[in-house]
């Protein structure tokens, strides 16, 4: 048997997301739209891990969220285990997580950054299956030009993350460069 994940959910202004923890760090934090349950199941058979219900684990999780939403957080301390990607996707999240709290690099530069220059199209896969939403900040990457590009949270929810970072002026669609 794998490791022991908690799992629960946490409370964000987007709803309650749902997290997944183990000894290791965050190993899923995903929108409201995630069904709890179908993410246990996944990660007990992907990472053949016993799900228990420990909220103390959560707890630290769940402080730094709220202090993130209200503006006091730059820098999520809570270890995140990237064990469910793979090589590529990996390195263009562990790039991901070095942007700054208000700034942004396009998916060009977060190619190049990987040591994939010319691979803005992969990298921009690789972050639609980020298992970490908010602690590998994804939203923080744009297309070239500065134009808002996707996001597997949603456009909204990717606008909304910017503008609290500063990034976008609220109502705004024009990057900070």
């Amino acid at each position: 048997m794998g490791p022991e994940l908690a799992l629960g959910s946490v409370a964000t202004p987007f709803g309650p997301m749902a997290a997944a923890i183990g000894p290791k760090g965050v190993v899923r934090l995903a929108y409201p739209e995630r069904n709890l349950e179908s993410l246990g199941e996944e990660l007990a058979l992907g990472l053949s891990a016993r799900i228990v219900e420990e909220p103390g684990m959560l707890r630290d999780l769940s402080s730094e969220l709220d202090a993130y939403f209200a503006g006091e957080l730059r820098r999520f301390a809570t270890p995140v285990d990237l064990s469910l990607v793979g090589p590529f996707g990996r390195r263009v999240l562990e790039a991901t997580a070095a942007i700054p709290y208000g700034g942004f690099l396009t998916y060009g530069e977060l190619a190049a950054e990987a040591g994939s220059p010319g691979g803005a199209r992969a990298a921009g896969n690789a972050l639609a299956s980020n298992p970490v939403a908010l602690l590998v900040p994804c939203h923080r990457v744009l297309a070239s030009g500065g134009a808002i590009g996707g996001y597997g949270g949603g456009i909204e929810r990717k606008r909304t993350l910017l503008e609290l970072e500063g990034t976008l002026a609220p109502g705004g669609t024009r990057a900070r460069v």
